[in-house]
This record gives structure tokens, sequence and C-alpha cells, in this order.
């Protein structure tokens, strides 16, 4: 199946609409002169402090990263010990391009520039808008990035954009990478740190880490990394009843009640071997695996009460992943070759409370006259579900880079992925009639078992040439064909099924099997044990995306650029395997921006500002029986403005700062319908947001500030920081009924302060992060569609008051 892209006209109508808001405008001005007023306050100093420079390979290229012509943020090694980042929610924080929805450890979803519709991001959604990388191979799966513990990773990079070009699909609206520390053949090192910290009215928690680098001969060198960690719970699941209108029953959760319900553990490792076959040619092959067991639930009931919740069936997850990368770089002539291959295995087991589901369609409906026993008894209709998914994803990568000292200069390369997802979710509900129970499936009202494949295949390159020593004009492309399918079984069992008000190429469940293949259970062939394949479609795509950038030195340290660049999505068929398939959506941007040193490398000052269009973007929902539904919801855009700004004000103070602005609104209406062919509807006498709207998730601002002094007490080295990060107000959701409903987010600012010793090679830190025990909330939602669970909405919030003390020494 074959989709055009039949919206470039929409999207070069829409340029139209590309003047930045007053208030961008007047905090451009104000960066600016905070920036001047820096650089002439430290050029009446006597000191020559000047900031460290940082080596990126964002372009697949060794670069410094003031010398690169895009928006990127790196945090390097130094200063992810510095702020105390654990995880991927420590970093991202960080981040004024970045918003994150994180609805507990591996289930996070993250958002860059604006980029998302809010919606359910439920299992096998759209493929995720950011791409994710370590080192050179991509670990974003189906479900979203791997919750990885951040240790002994030499930087992040945040690449702000569409990154389609190099990095293909799932980085659309950006890319970040965690770039690891590798084996070094020069001299044995090694390093542990010992961590203890406590939340505030929740539990106990702790860390331990560690490394180890084994020169094995003048060209290897081994690095074996570990980590065991306990995160603390901080949510209390306290004791209520609720009765079921229909049967009478009364439900507690007396044998769940629990007090910092949500802890996880966590343990990993990684080895990495780096062997030089001679000074050109250098192999690397790297394992890394990590398991993660998380309790409870990482969003609380906003009608018990903040950071309460009130379940009665277990909630549990098992993240159980490894993968086996492999890069190999050489030389053939003067040109550099690089292959890069990655193998992931990722299993998750998870148990999950779904019971508001059954209680608000018995209290609204009456639905729990449907749920019964053999005997013909109604039964508790409260559901809870039973889950494995099991995510594969085998990557290659090889490509060709000429010299980069040459006027015309190139990289090439060839991409191929495959990934897949095995879904099994059970819906339960205990006692449930046998002919009420999917067949083979005891006590299981629903079931979901599904197969997804994900395939993609690439050529993509770009070439710069220097017109003159100042200006530099990059062009690059990435042709890809996408293949998506997805076969399986779900539904009900026959004895639940409504087939009155079906039409046969609509039914599902058993009632698809009879269809299908007649009213004899023996002629059903069994998928994965379910009863019956009841569909098996695919949707195959192709097309073309394009960069153009251009780039002058104005002066020694001081670049200005500007860059149209593309990404994109692929579309993929509906879990409802009844419904349209969702076509691919692209993401089209417009970018001018700068980067400038100062006063001989003590003051960077850097930014963009960026007008985006967004065709035919993937809207997630929970639709019939709280099942996925994935449609195109037509066109926005998204304008706004990013700075940063580091400054070594003194050999002993150093202060960095970001912003980012952002204006995101729909520019056609969501109707909520699609063709045939899952092309979105554009005329509606109700949209179900119109024109205008503001698309969820992302706030208008989000900044960070970052202090650091240190100071000499005897023969000691000490400091003290403190960082604040304020994200604005935001919607929840891009529907303006649910909006109504799920409530805005409201703004937050996070406050972290540290102050540590060091001494020759060790060093103690005290720390406490949010400092004022702010309740940062980072999405809503409800268990099932929201003009049936309104009454109950969840929150995911972060994590409150902690307060720690770390010991690390190296040698």
């Amino acid at each position: 199946m074959r989709h055009t892209r039949g919206s470039a006209t929409r999207r070069k109508a829409n340029l139209a609409r590309m003047p930045l808001t007053a208030a961008i405008y007047v905090a451009f001005g104000s960066m600016v002169f905070a920036g001047a007023a820096m650089a002439q306050q430290s050029e009446a100093k006597d000191e020559s402090p000047s900031l460290d420079t940082i080596t990126v390979t964002a372009q697949k290229r060794t670069e410094n990263a003031q010398d690169v012509p895009i928006s990127l943020n790196v945090i390097g090694a130094q200063q992810l010990d510095e702020l105390q980042v654990n995880d991927f929610e420590d970093y991202a924080k960080m981040l004024p391009s970045v918003s994150i929805s994180p609805n507990g450890p591996g289930f996070g979803q993250v958002y860059m520039r604006g980029v998302a519709s809010g919606g359910d991001g439920n299992h096998s959604g759209p493929l995720p808008s950011v791409g994710i990388y370590l080192d050179e191979q991509p670990i974003t799966t189906i479900q979203g990035a791997l919750d990885l513990h951040v240790y002994d990773i030499e930087r992040v990079e945040a690449l702000s954009g569409p990154q389609g070009t190099l990095y293909g699909a799932s980085s659309e609206a950006g890319t970040l990478r965690l770039i690891t520390r590798k084996p070094d053949t020069a001299g044995f090192s090694a390093g542990y740190g010992v961590e203890a910290n406590a939340i505030d009215g929740g539990g106990w928690g702790h860390v331990v880490e560690g490394f180890v680098n084994v020169p094995i001969s003048d060209r290897a060198a081994i690095r074996l990394v570990g980590w065991e960690k306990k995160d603390a719970g901080w949510i209390d699941n306290v004791y209520s009843e609720r009765t079921f209108p229909t049967s009478g029953i009364t439900q507690n959760n007396a044998d769940r009640v629990e007090d910092n319900y949500n802890d996880v553990d966590t343990v990993g490792a990684r080895l990495a071997l780096k062997l030089d076959l001679n000074e050109n040619w250098t192999i690397t092959p790297t394992i890394m695996g990590q398991r993660q067991k998380a309790n409870g639930s990482f969003g609380y009931d906003t009608t018990i009460g903040e950071r309460q919740i009130s379940h009665a069936y277990p909630e549990s997850s098992d993240d159980r992943w490894a993968q086996a990368a492999l890069t190999v770089q050489g030389k053939i002539g003067n040109f550099d070759l690089t292959y890069a291959f990655a193998h992931l295995k990722r299993d998750v087991d998870s148990d999950s409370d779904y019971s508001d589901y059954g209680f608000w369609y018995d209290t609204l409906f009456g639905y729990g006259a449907y749920f019964y026993d053999d005997s013909g008894d109604l039964i508790n209709p409260a559901q809870y579900i039973q889950a494995q998914d099991g995510y594969k994803k085998t990557s290659h990568e090889l490509r060709l880079a000429s010299p980069q000292d040459q006027r015309l200069r190139f990289v090439a390369g060839l991409f191929w992925m495959d990934q897949s997802h095995d879904i099994e979710q059970r819906y339960r509900i205990d006692g449930l009639a046998d002919v009420l129970s999917v067949r083979g499936w005891e006590d299981t009202i629903w079931l979901t078992q599904q197969e997804r494949k994900d395939h993609d295949e690439a050529i993509f390159g770009e070439l710069a040439f220097d017109f003159t020593d100042k200006l530099t004009a990059t062009v690059g492309f990435r042709h890809f064909r996408a293949d998506n399918a997805l076969k399986g079984f779900f539904g009900f069992a026959n004895g639940y099924s409504s087939q009155g008000s079906q039409l046969p190429q609509n039914r599902y469940g058993e009632a698809a099997c009879i269809v299908q293949y007649g009213p004899n259970p023996a002629n059903w062939p069994s998928f994965n044990g379910a009863p019956c394949k009841v569909f098996d479609k695919d949707v195959q795509e192709k097309d073309t995306l394009g960069k153009f950038n251009l780039s002058y030195k104005f002066a020694p340290g001081k670049l200005a650029y500007f860059t149209w660049s593309e990404g994109y999505r692929p579309g993929g068929i509906n879990r409802r395997g009844t419904l349209p398939p969702y076509i691919t959506e692209f993401l089209t941007n417009y970018e001018l921006g700068w980067k400038t040193s100062w006063l001989d490398n003590r003051l960077t000052f850097n930014g963009a500002a960026f007008h985006q269009v967004w065709d035919d973007f993937q809207f997630p929902i929970l639709g019939q029986n709280g099942l996925t539904e994935i449609r195109n919801a037509n066109q926005a855009r998204i304008q706004g403005l990013e700075m940063d700004v580091n400054w070594a004000a003194s050999y002993n103070l150093r202060l960095s700062a970001g912003v980012g602005f952002y204006d995101a609104e729909l520019t056609e209406n969501y109707c909520g319908e699609v063709d045939g062919n899952g092309n979105p509807e554009t005329v509606c006498a109700a949209p179900l947001a119109p024109d205008g709207t503001r698309l969820p998730v992302t706030a208008d601002y989000k900044g960070n500030l970052t202090a650091r002094y240190t100071f000499d007490i005897g023969s000691l080295e000490a400091y003290w920081q403190g960082s604040v990060v304020h994200e604005g107000r935001r919607t929840s959701d891009l529907r303006i009924v649910e909006r109504n409903i799920l409530g805005d987010l409201p703004s937050y600012t996070l406050a972290d302060f540290a102050l540590g010793v060091r001494k020759d090679n060790w060093s103690v830190d005290f720390f406490i992060k949010n400092l004022f025990d702010e309740n940062a909330q980072y999405g809503r939602n409800v268990q099932c569609p929201e003009q049936v669970c309104a009454a109950q909405v969840y929150s995911t919030a972060g994590q409150p008051r902690t307060f720690g003390v770390k010991f690390s020494q190296e040698f």
C-alpha cells in the first residue's frame, strides 16, 4: 500500500504563520541583553578561565560541538556526575527541548520541541517520535526507550528538530544519544560509587555502581561496568471499599494496602572490548543487559489524594533486556568506514489493576449484569490485566565518510532494521463462567494475542561544500522503505460477543472465528494459543526526505546557520485490525540558529528559532472496549525559540542556563474520522479539536539554571551547586471534551542542591533533589474512555523531595 504526501501544498501555505509570538521576541531580547551584560562584567576581571571543549559525533563525524550547525545540547561526563544523574528523568529535565510523560520504569514517552499529540500510548501504538541511541546503535523499541541506568557515560547529546536524513524513522522530532566511555589501552583504571537516599514521606533507596578498565595488551582493552540500585517507593496504596450497583457486591483492597507501594529494583552490566587490529582498524563488541522489577503504580488517584492510590489487584512489571552490539571502524584509503550492528531482546511481564473499567461501566450502564459464574450468579466485574510483551530489534548500518579536511566532503550509508513485538494481554475476571471466557483461557473476558513486525531500510547521505572558509552548504537525503505488519486475535468469547450489531467484516473475537472458519471450534486454526487468527494485515510505504543547511562563520567562534529539514514516522496497522491503517506522518522544519563563543571561550551563547509543520500526525486514543485506536489528525504547526548560555564567570564560579519557548497548535480541524485509506477528514460539523487548538504535553516555556561554586577547605576541594528547572502549564489532551475531563497540568519548579568535598581520588557528595517538595505532574490518564471513567483520573508525577549521600572513588 503506497501513500503519498498530499499535504505539501498545505506545508507551503503555512509559512505565512511563521512569525514568532511577542513573548518569544521579548525573551530573545532579554537573553541577548543578559549575554552582553555577562560578557562586559567578565571582561572587567583579570582572570582567564575557559569552558571545556566538547567533542560530539552528532553528524556522524567527530567535531567540536560549537562548530556543528544544528541545535544541540550536550551534557558531559563531569556534568552528569555533578548533577547526580541516575536515569532518563534526571537528565531530561535539564534539556529545554525535551518533554516527558513517564508511566513507570521502561514505559515513559519522550517528546521534543512540542511534537506531541497526547492521547493514549498503549501497546502497539505508533513508533516513538524521538530516536534514542546508545553509541552507534538505536535502542528505541516499539513501546519506547529502554530505561537505562546512567553511569560511566561520556556524554548525552540532544539533537533538536528532525534528524530524518541521518537517523531515520524515530528521529522525527529529535534524537537523544548516550555515548558510553570506551575501553582504553593507555592504562588500568577503576572506580566505584555507593549512594544511600531517602524520600521525604517515602522509603529508603540505594545505588551501588562501579567500573574497571583493563588493558590486555597495547592493542586491546576491556571495560566492565555494573550497577545495582533500589528506588524507594513513595505512593501509598490505601484502604477503600466500593460496591458494584448491579450485583451489590462490595470490593475492598485490604490485602493490598501498603505504604511506599512503588519501589523498583534494578541490576545491570555492560562489557565492552576494544581491539585495535592495526593503526587504521578497530573492532568494539559490547554486551549489555539490565533487569528492572517494579512494584505498584506510578500514577496517583486524584480522587483520593496526592501520592495515594487504592487498587485491589497485583501491580508489577519485570523488564528484562539484553543487547549485543558491534562497531567496526577503519579506513579505506582516506575514507572512514563504520559498520554498526545491534541485536536487542526485551521481555516484559506485567500485572495491572483494571477495576475502574468494570466499576464505571457498571455504574453508568449496568454492565455488571453480563458477568456471572457457571451457576449463573452475578460476580464482581472488576478486571485485572496479565500481560507478556516480547520485543526484538536487529539493526545494521554501513556508512562511508570522506576526509573531513576536504573542501567537498560527504557521509553516505545504508540502513536496515527489523523489529517485532509479540503481544499477549489477558483481561481477567475471577470466577467468570466458562461460556464467557475466551476458549482455552480461564477467567479471561478479553484476549489480545498478536504479532507485530516493523521493517525499515534506507539509503542516506549528506554532502557538504565550503564555498569559502566561512560559508558552507550541506544537502542531505534519505530514501526509505517501511513495512508494518500486524496479525492475530483480539476480542471476547462468543458467549459475550454482540454479533447482531456488527457487520461480518467488522466482527472480532470468537465471533470473527465463526464468520471466517465456521461454527465448529475444531476447525479454527489456533494462533499462539488464541482461538484463531482474526486478521493479518500489512502496509508498505516508501518516500524520500531532504535536508538543506547553510552555515556562515562570521568570526572565529561565531557561527550562524539556516536549516530546512524533514523527519517522518511510518504508518501502520491498528491493533483493532478491523480499522483502516494509519498513514505516515511528516514533520518539516525551518530553522535559523547561531553558536557563539566569547571572551576566549569563557562564554558561549547559542540558540535557534524555528517553524515546524506537522502533517497527518498520528493520534492514539482509547476507543471501543478501551482498546487503542490510532488515527491521523490533519495538520499542526510548532514554532519556537531555544537558547542556552554557559559562562565561566571565574575559576570558582560557573553558570549555565537554557530556555525554550513553544507555540504549538492545530492548523486544521481534528474531526476524529478517516476515510477508507486512513486519510484524515478535514470537514465536520463538530470537530473534536478545532483549528487553533493548542497541542498537549508541551508547555509554552521551559527553562533551567545551574550554578556551581568551588572553594578550598584546608586540603579539601569543596563545592556547592544549585539548579532550578521550571516548566509552564500544559494541556493534557488534544480533544476539547477529554481535556476538560482530565484537566490541565499545572506548572512546576524543581530545585536541587548539592555540596561535597574531594581529596585525592575520593569524594563525598550530599544532595537534595526537589528541595521544595514540588508535585511536578507530567501526565494524566484514565483506565477507560474519558467520558466513562471521568470521575477517576490518575496523575503521573515526579519523585518527592529526596535526600542522599554518595561516596565515590577512582583509581
